[in-house]
């Protein structure tokens, strides 16, 4: 149920907070004053369509908020459930609920299960044979909710063979064209023995081998330094190291304080002459193996090939070749997988067609208990002699099985009954969703109806049985109401009154205000709705008559 409405910079309204209670709250204004805005912003709040049309102008965004109490106590704080929108003049939406951002998909599958709004879209939605259908199911209950859940997993199963069996059943050439491709790249990439890293190996190798003389001739010069040359009589790095060693150690007795230096020459000495020997060793390692450096270059480009094919690295490479052996051998096997799923879609056939008759032998059934019951309430809303029939018949299968349901409507006797979308008015239409959902009252879970114009095309004694309706159907839920009727007013349990002003602290901008009236004050307010002046003792004494009956009929 809603119990706080908050509405900051929406369309015409600067700031708006709004208390809701229980059964039947009527909301009345003169034409044009902004009532439906009100019901746009809860629409707004609830997850519908928006942009920037709503955001007030020169505000940065629009914001609306609603607080609801859920019949069973659930909810984030103990059955309170707060819900927001915002709007940016950007175009931008965010929902949040509790607090938290969700998205608009979640936003909806928590609101429609909170509150039912009815206006002009609406009654359009009454006009289409999908829309009838799904009351009809509705309406005949848990059996048929059953049954289509059934059905509508069989279809969805049915849908994911048929199209895979398509993919499969592509021409026969393309799929041999295809193995054909798989089959030499998978080849090509396994018979390479490629490994990890092994380009980066090959790479320093052919960098060496390329460099060979380079580095022999190094190798020489820098024996030379350190261990002296035969070409002349430079004694090198360790005959100099020797030599001082020598000499200091000769003196060494005289001065004790040349033992750390003659330490660090004797380990200098060490330490150069075994570098000396591992540059030999380094030297005589230096040979290239007859053809090695071409067999290093046809490798590389080899493994170059591959990388321009089929990834920029070998990992690229090899997974590469495994996506491309599963493929392969998707298409190989494709013929058991055909068979497969060939059996499989005439399994799901058979299983969908099953249910389809379970669910239309259902919707015959409920059809005549729908017919009666509308007919019913369409007499009281004066519509005595209307026939209202519901048409099931057979149809294509599809995911809602296989029937085709559609309302149809003879508003007076002696006419024919045609689709309802084809003979009725707004008026009609009107009367017929409001009958709709007063067969349906014991059974909807929403707790919170929403009607704006229900009124529409009404008057006069049907006026007041629609309000008696909505007071009826309001018995234990909350209702809300748009009307211009005072017949309909008369019967809310609370009447908030909408008009448009000029605001002087705002430079004079048109604003909307909302006020809850007072018992004084909705007398005024039927009075002007019945054409009279608020001020006239006739126009004053007929809404107080209207009261008083409201109130009668009430108790």
């Amino acid at each position: 149920m809603l119990r706080e409405l908050h509405v900051e910079d929406f369309a015409l309204i600067d700031r708006l907070e709004l208390e809701f209670g229980p059964g039947l709250t009527v909301l009345t204004g003169e034409t044009g004053a902004g009532k439906s805005i009100v019901v746009d912003a809860i629409n707004a709040m609830l997850g519908e369509r928006v942009d920037t049309s709503s955001v007030r102008e020169g505000a940065a965004r629009s914001v609306v908020r609603g607080v609801f109490d859920s019949a069973d106590g659930a909810g984030a704080d103990g059955g309170r459930i707060e819900l927001s929108r915002e709007v940016s003049a950007q175009g931008k939406t965010q929902c949040r609920v509790g607090g938290r951002p969700s998205t608009l998909s979640a936003h909806r599958e928590i609101t429609q299960l909170l509150a039912d709004v009815h206006g002009q879209h609406e009654h359009q939605l009454l006009l289409s044979p999908r829309w009838q259908l799904a009351f009809l199911d509705g309406f005949a209950g848990p059996e048929a909710a059953a049954v289509r859940g059934e059905f509508s997993q069989a279809w969805t199963q049915l849908q994911q063979a048929k199209s895979e069996l398509a993919r499969l059943s592509t021409d026969e050439r393309e799929r041999a064209r295809l193995a054909d491709l798989y089959r030499f790249q998978v080849g090509e990439i396994e018979q390479a023995g490629l490994r990890e890293n092994e380009d980066a190996e090959l790479a320093e190798e052919s960098l060496r081998l390329a460099n060979l003389e380079k580095l022999f001739l190094a190798a020489q010069a820098a024996l030379a330094h350190l261990a002296g040359g035969d070409s002349d009589d430079s004694p090198g790095a360790e005959g100099e190291l020797a030599g001082t060693l020598k000499t200091l150690e000769a003196v060494s007795a005289f001065d004790l304080s040349l033992g750390p230096h003659i330490e660090s020459l004797n380990e200098s000495l060490v330490r150069v002459q075994e570098v000396s020997e591992s540059l030999r060793r380094w030297r005589e390692d230096l040979e290239m193996p007859p053809g090695r450096l071409d067999e290093v270059q046809e490798r590389l480009e080899r493994i170059s090939a591959l990388k321009r094919k089929y990834g920029e690295t070998i990992p690229e490479v090899l997974a590469y070749c495994e996506q491309a052996a599963r493929e392969l051998q998707g298409l190989e096997t494709s013929g058991e997988r055909r068979a497969e799923l060939g059996a499989e879609v005439e399994r799901l056939e058979e299983t969908a067609d099953g249910l389809a008759g379970r669910l239309s032998d259902i919707r015959q059934a409920a059809a005549p208990r729908l017919e009666r019951q509308v007919e019913g309430v369409l007499a009281d809303l004066s519509m005595t002699g209307a026939k209202f029939l519901v048409s099931v018949s057979e149809d294509d299968l599809g995911p809602s099985g296989g029937d085709h349901v559609e309302f149809l409507i003879s508003a007076n006797p002696g006419e024919s009954p045609r689709p309802l979308r084809r003979v009725a008015s707004g008026g009609e239409a009107s009367r017929i969703m409001l009958a709709l959902k007063d067969v349906m009252a014991s059974s909807d879970p929403v707790r919170t109806l929403i009607f704006d114009e229900i009124d529409s095309g009404i008057g006069g004694r049907t006026a007041t049985v629609v309000g008696e309706k909505l007071k009826k159907l309001a018995a234990g839920r909350q209702v809300l109401c748009v009307t211009h009727l005072a017949q309909i007013a008369r019967f809310a349990d609370q009447h908030l009154f909408v008009e448009k002003s000029q605001d002087p602290d705002a430079g004079g901008r048109t604003v909307v205000r909302v006020s809850s009236l007072s018992p004084d004050e909705r007398v005024a307010e039927l009075a002007r709705m019945l054409g009279g002046d608020h001020e006239s003792e006739a126009a004053v004494q007929h809404a107080r008559e209207l009261l008083g009956a409201g109130a009668t009929e009430d108790s």
